[in-house]
């Protein structure tokens, strides 16, 4: 007997939810039934359980996805499970679908080490400062870099007050001198030893992270290899990621060469040769090494947050791993897997034809204006009239709102966010602000529209 189902919603959105379900043709039975308000959106958990008087058989409830409150009260009162469904109602064939499978982000492979590239330059607190800003990101190693021809006197104290405050330190140089003081001062990583310098693993028990004796040398990385093995000694290799133009395409075919020459071994790469050093945005670029990293069992990278174009590639790297590596354990593409890396763009930005929004319009009684977005362009309407255009300022003089500051203001900020959205090929939500991803800070706190938006401006459906 298949599961029945019972869909919670307003008036406005009733005749187009039916819609969808029988054009989903769901393995499911189902119940749709409207709570007498006008708007789903607006709706409560303390209103379904005032108004809901029959729960139809349903085996579960499915509220609008806006609906506010406690969903786990209602459920334990109606003795039947509850959820929320998808924002808008055009994604319920991906909400019920394979699309909708939930995947697990809380496992990944690649430890990502963050340089401070800067070291010798600031504090021993600024240093932990950024450790623990970077650490929020996603960063599992801080990386302690050193500049040539630089004297940096507190590198010991840098490297144990991050040990004291918990952090696994690598330190980063071609000097032979630092590597050996950083590594005595107790570094759990040596970034890099090669066959010259290799002698400095013999002195401390820090990690070596080994690269080629010059450029492009893949048999020092074997000979080095072959002795680190018969010393019974981890480490890691790293034949070097080369920047665009710079040998990129060689140095990726160095990684699958020594990837198959050597199945078992750690590797690293350094993803910061191509974020900072291509001025696009890092997001994409973050995804795709990772995506390399995957499939070829990298598991470390050293990734930096130095030019202002990458000051969040710690932060991406961090998603683009968990994704990847939910992929890969799922045997599937990395798609649907979680939004937070389309910054830019969206697969889904438009789920309304222009059709669809002129028929809801159709039934708007009121004057609270409603905006929405298509392919053609945005769109505003409420009883007294329906306007589109691709410019804002194109929209005003028709909206007569020129003495109503607090309604030209609210408008004004809706419609500068729908035109961004419709431009980018956004998802837009009135009330809401633009989801920009992992691409963006997470803020402390969010700002309530509600709480200076004049009455008469309400949207949702």
């Amino acid at each position: 007997m298949s599961e029945h189902l019972l869909f919670l919603t307003g008036k406005l959105a009733e005749k187009q939810l039916h819609s969808i379900l029988e054009k989903m043709q769901p393995d499911f039975e189902y119940t749709v039934h409207q709570l007498g308000l006008k708007v789903a959106a607006l709706m409560t958990t303390d209103m379904i359980a005032r108004r809901l008087k029959d729960s139809f058989g349903a085996d579960r409830i499915i509220i609008p996805g806006r609906c506010r409150g406690d969903v786990d009260a209602l459920s334990t009162m109606l003795g039947l499970p509850i959820e929320r469904g998808p924002d808008e109602l055009k994604d319920l064939p991906m909400y019920f679908g394979k699309e909708a499978h939930h995947y697990d982000l809380n496992s990944y492979s690649v430890k990502i080490f963050a340089e401070i590239v800067d070291a010798p330059n600031i504090s021993v607190e600024e240093v932990v400062k950024r450790a623990h800003y970077y650490k929020k990101n996603g960063a599992d190693v801080i990386d302690i870099g050193c500049l040539p021809s630089t004297a940096f006197p507190h590198l010991e104290d840098i490297i144990q007050a991050l040990k004291q405050a918990g952090f696994l330190v690598s330190i980063d140089s071609l000097d032979d001198n630092d590597l050996l003081r950083g590594g005595k001062a107790g570094a759990d990583y040596l970034l890099s030893l090669h066959e010259s310098s290799l002698w400095i693993a013999d002195e401390v028990a820090a990690t070596p992270i080994i690269i080629p004796e010059k450029h492009e040398d893949l048999a020092s990385l074997d000979r080095v290899i072959r002795i680190l093995q018969a010393r019974n000694r981890h480490f890691i290799v790293d034949p070097i990621l080369d920047p665009l133009h710079f040998g990129f395409t060689n140095s990726l075919v160095r990684y699958h060469e020594v990837r198959k020459n050597h199945p078992d071994i750690e590797m690293m790469m350094g993803v910061g040769n191509i974020t900072e050093l291509t001025h696009a945005d890092t997001v994409g670029m973050n995804a795709l090494l990772l995506g390399i990293c995957s499939e070829l069992s990298i598991n470390h990278i050293l990734a930096t947050e130095v030019s202002k174009h990458a000051c969040r590639a710690i932060k991406e790297a961090d998603l683009a791993r968990r994704i990847m590596y939910a992929a890969k354990t799922n045997e599937t593409l990395p798609k649907h897997i979680d939004p937070g890396l389309m910054a830019l763009h969206e697969p889904s930005p438009f789920p309304y034809p222009l059709q669809e929004i002129k028929e809801l319009a159709d039934q708007i009684t009121d004057p609270s204006f409603r905006i929405q977005t298509s392919c053609e362009g945005l769109h505003i309407f409420n009883r007294d009239g329906f306007y589109s255009a691709t410019d804002p300022f194109d929209l005003y003089p028709k909206l007569h709102v020129e003495q109503d500051g607090g309604h030209a203001f609210y408008l004004g900020v809706e419609l500068g966010r729908a035109q961004i959205a419709w431009q980018l090929g956004k998802r837009f939500t009135q009330d809401q602000a633009l989801n920009w991803g992992c691409a963006t800070e997470d803020l402390e706190t969010t700002v309530d529209l509600h709480s200076f938006k004049p009455a008469g401006t309400t949207l949702q459906k």
